[in-house]
């Protein structure tokens, strides 16, 4: 059974970003096509570390998006809220678990398969 956590750090802050709240979904082209659906599967809230915890989900070999909700952190933190929600799609392909950190500030974003 394959499971799937997250991890937000506040890169311009130094600490983890606690209390976004994250979607997992699935991510599929109907037809084959460019046109995709999302399916709320599950959702989570970052804890006092920064990170969420999806253990009621199995994954399975599809594609995903994790959307993270930042921009109430963003707000508080930063100010303003230049992106007020990240998505992050992945493609669940092998047996391995799955780790999806968030690297956030306030003007630019990235991630990366963790583990």
């Amino acid at each position: 059974m394959k499971q799937l956590s997250c991890h937000v750090l506040d890169t311009a802050n130094g600490r983890p970003a606690a209390g976004i709240a994250v979607k997992l979904f699935t991510l599929q082209s109907p037809s084959g096509n460019d046109s995709f659906h999302l399916e709320c599967l599950a959702e989570g809230v970052t804890d006092q570390d920064g990170r969420a915890r999806f253990g009621d989900v199995s994954l399975i070999a599809q594609n995903y998006t994790l959307r993270f909700m930042v921009a109430p952190y963003c707000q508080e933190q930063f100010g303003q809220a230049f992106f007020p929600f990240i998505d992050v799609n992945f493609t669940v392909s092998d047996e391995r678990n799955h780790h999806i950190p968030l690297l956030l500030s306030p003007f630019s974003y990235s991630s990366y398969r963790g583990s």
